[in-house]
């Protein structure tokens, strides 16, 4: 008997072939330092890119072999125009992190004896940037052209937006901006007790050199060098979601990368943002639309929700409000399921109240699914989300995970420390 020849069956990896999201991401990562930012913009731009793209990009990783030391001596002196050895008392040759775009290296300040850090762009990257992005969207506009029914898509836009992205991550002058104006807000609000970004030493700061303070400290999720700083984790919690939700609108842009590599508990208590090269500023229509979302998701009000999103989306078509709230109950309701099942389980495996916490490890995979369905849905809808909505979500879901190891049983948009609507943020400005 003959057999039909069909594609049935096959994976779909391999149907795919050359544009499956696995090969993709594996040739991005071999490409070099364009495409692993390329590659990492897809994965937190679930509003704008294929869910199985968004998926497989989750697993693009930054890092590069480290770069000789003597070539980043070399671009030290020409960004500095003075000898080394007047700016710092030493510099580490061995570099603490590499990344495909920078290096960072430890050092101590010659005058104030400081202990800083040094991260420096590699070189060539920037010349590397502007002609691999600028290929990238010249072959945009040629589909466009090719292809019209591609304009829906916003291809040419959503290059540009990605190009914009990029080329501001390279320029450490924004960093050292994004940074300064944390600290300063920090300040304003009174949390200077309570939270801190490295300060910036300008004189020994360019485009391509950023000299920080250097801050000593442990990542949010160390659960055991955490309580041998502090005697109650779930504060220090409750001060880092105060300092984020504050900064959403008193600031001139919010942290968009709160992993756990850059939200640390610091040695004195205090807890410490790191790292701004990747921000967020968020518009007022958006933010007002947030605040009912994250109200109705405290209270599980799903048309209240619904009607959030659709503010927030909307693109002109009739939503059905009732239908759409269904469909996110169906969302939220499995995901609860799933995370409470696996609390269960953890306990199931140790009496000790504060090992089952500690244990409770909430795979950034299942988050980001629920993300993604959340987009599938909306978009069934007609809804189309701006990418600040997918940052702000993002960040949410660190914070979950966060919560679900510090402090399993606060609830932390519900709890009356956490200011989150404008309204009391205003209060606590004036």
């Amino acid at each position: 008997m003959q057999t039909a020849n069909t594609s049935e069956g096959i994976p779909a990896q391999m149907r795919l072939g050359l544009l499956s999201p696995l090969y993709l991401r594996r040739l991005f990562e071999r490409m070099g330092a364009t495409y692993i930012k390329l590659g990492q913009f897809i994965a937190s731009a679930p509003t704008s890119f294929p869910a199985e793209y968004v998926e497989e990009f989750q697993n693009c990783f930054d890092r590069a072999p480290p770069v000789p030391y003597s070539e980043i001596e070399s671009i030290l002196r020409e960004e500095l125009q003075r000898p080394l050895d007047s700016v710092y008392e030493y510099i580490d040759p061995v570099p603490i992190a590499s990344a495909s775009i920078a290096q960072v290296h430890g050092a101590r300040l010659k005058s104030s004896q400081k202990d800083v850090v040094i991260k420096v762009l590699k070189p060539g990257i920037e010349d590397t940037l502007v002609a691999d992005l600028n290929f990238i969207y010249l072959v945009a506009r040629v589909l466009e052209f090719l292809s019209p029914e591609l304009e829906r898509t916003s291809l040419v836009a959503i290059i540009k937006d990605i190009k914009e992205s990029m080329l501001e991550e390279v320029d450490f002058r924004k960093e050292a901006v994004n940074m300064e104006a944390f600290q300063r807000y920090i300040e304003a609000m009174g949390f200077d007790r309570q939270a801190k970004s490295p300060f910036v030493y300008q004189h020994c700061s360019t485009k391509r050199v950023l000299t920080m303070e250097r801050l000593y400290g442990v990542p949010l999720t160390d659960l055991d060098s955490i309580r041998s700083l502090v005697p109650d984790p779930e504060l220090t919690l409750v001060t880092a979601l105060n300092v984020w939700f504050g900064s959403l609108i008193s600031c001139e842009s919010f942290h968009a990368d709160v992993h756990a590599g850059n939200l640390w508990l610091l040695r004195d208590g205090r807890v410490g943002f790191i790292d701004f090269g990747i921000v967020g500023r968020i518009s007022p229509r958006t933010w007002a639309a947030m605040e009912i979302f994250l109200a109705s998701f405290a209270t599980e009000d799903y048309n209240a929700m619904a009607s959030a999103l659709s503010e927030m989306g909307a693109t002109g078509n009739d939503i059905d409000v009732d239908s759409f709230a269904k469909d996110l109950q169906n969302i939220f309701s499995s995901l609860q399921q799933e995370l409470d099942t696996e609390i269960i389980v953890a306990a199931a495996r140790s009496s000790d109240a504060a090992a089952v916490s500690a244990n409770v490890v909430v795979d950034e995979r299942q988050m980001n699914a629920l993300f993604l369905d959340l987009v599938r849905v909306s978009e069934s809808y007609g809804l189309k989300f701006p990418r600040e909505f997918a940052l702000l979500m993002k960040q949410l879901l660190y914070f979950d995970r966060y919560t679900r190891l510090l402090a399993p049983s606060m609830n932390m948009l519900r709890d009356e420390r956490i200011n989150i609507t404008s309204n009391k943020h205003t209060r606590r400005m004036n």
